[in-house]
């Protein structure tokens, strides 16, 4: 999966020779707009995400990206999706058919909503596990309200038991970010929608997911199913219900590419603008950012079935799946598989490690004082840091150092 973002102002796409050119918008005068030739059948990008202020893009150019399988999504000034232009749907009338008559079914619906957010509630576990190696005052228990999901027996008694966790969350999420990105939660309104970003994080956050909103509706859009009708949210005039479902178990890919966004200071204060209405929304370059570290996250390598995949393919697999169920070719819904983990290299126990190696000690390892002199460093100062894999192994093996104690990681 590759994102291309174009934003600014003065954005183009044409067509000339068969080729298609693209010029990006141009918002700042320091630098000149990037141009791209992309060549029929080797053109690179899944996706086009337009986030711009002006622009033009001719119809020959949309007929290209159409046969190119590109699909082309407009995302509004605070970052959520406006309209998304997708490749030829798949043709699958009895997909269709029995989808609706599965939302009919209340205990099916009940079923398929329960099976959704249950992956998130795993998903909402790996997030809190890998902050939980880094800072040692994140809780990670989040049981006692998750098991009342089985309970459930209503499409509101499962949304109750989602929002309870999901407070438990956003609450333990809260104790990472740094003072100045003012961050109080998330911002969700009484539809149960997220509102316009008062914030820097939830600025990010509504990016994001506006990102992976684009990404469900083309799985769904390839696989033949209805997106304006879900199992966990209710149908509404012009809303995607279903690619909000889908979005549920992979909105931690979104959060932990904002959580890295926000550990290694990328984002500057300049990336963010405050609208008349005091709302936030992201400069290009900021929305640049997120969406470069979004697609890293999108591109993170998994098992699945056997075969190693990304988890952009991942989301295309479960809405196929989703589809096989309803049409009775698969006995079994299952979204939270694969299951995935992640070991911070600048873990808690890594960095007490780091400040409590002498230099003596790792001469012997054969590495050099300058590269543990900056190891130290970032361990004393909380800022995230990789290794190389020599490195990281003698370390994990290195057992004897005392137990230091360490500075405040934000």
């Amino acid at each position: 999966m590759k994102f291309m973002l174009l934003n600014g102002h003065g954005i183009r796409m044409n067509i000339d020779g068969a080729k298609l050119h693209v010029r990006d918008g141009k918002f700042s005068t320091k630098e000149e707009p990037a141009s791209y030739v992309f060549a029929p059948k080797k053109i690179d990008v899944d996706s086009i995400a337009i986030y711009g202020q002006s622009g033009t893009i001719s119809i020959p150019a949309i007929r290209w990206l159409v046969k190119q399988g590109v699909q082309v999504s407009v995302l509004n000034w605070d970052g959520k999706l406006l309209t998304t232009m997708l490749p030829p749907e798949s043709v699958q009338v009895k997909t269709k058919f029995d989808q609706y008559r599965a939302y009919e079914n209340i205990g099916l619906r009940i079923q398929i909503a329960r099976k959704l957010i249950e992956a998130k509630f795993a998903r909402t576990r790996l997030v809190l596990d890998y902050l939980g190696q880094r800072y040692t005052n994140i809780g990670t228990d989040i049981e006692r309200d998750a098991s009342k999901l089985s309970d459930t027996n209503t499409i509101r008694e499962v949304m109750g038991v989602e929002g309870a966790v999901a407070q438990l969350y956003w609450s333990e999420f809260q104790k990472i970010i740094p003072d100045k990105y003012e961050f109080d939660g998330r911002n969700i309104g009484k539809t149960g929608r997220p509102m316009g970003a008062v914030d820097h994080v939830n600025c990010m956050l509504n990016y994001g997911y506006s990102l992976l909103e684009a990404e469900c509706l083309r799985a769904i859009n390839s696989t033949g199913l209805d997106a304006h009708v879900g199992f966990l949210h209710e149908m509404q005039a012009g809303k995607y219900s279903l690619a909000y479902d889908l979005q549920e178990p992979f909105r931690f890919l979104v959060d932990l590419a904002v959580i890295t966004l926000i550990e290694s200071e990328a984002m500057a204060k300049g990336d963010f603008v405050r609208t008349e209405n005091y709302n936030l929304r992201l400069r290009p370059a900021g929305a640049r950012k997120v969406t470069e570290e979004v697609n890293r996250w999108f591109n993170k390598v998994v098992e699945y079935q056997g075969k190693e995949t990304v988890w952009s393919y991942v989301i295309f697999l479960k809405t196929r799946e989703l589809a096989h169920y309803l049409t009775e070719k698969k006995r079994k819904l299952d979204f939270a598989s694969p299951s995935y983990e992640i070991d911070r290299q600048d873990s808690d126990e890594m960095r007490r490690k780091i400040l409590a190696i002498p230099y003596a000690e790792w001469k012997k390892m054969g590495f050099s004082k300058g590269t543990l002199f900056y190891l130290k460093k970032n361990a004393r100062d909380g800022k995230p840091f990789t290794m190389n894999k020599h490195v990281r192994e003698r370390l994990e093996q290195w057992e004897c150092y005392e137990d230091l104690p360490l500075g405040s990681p934000v």
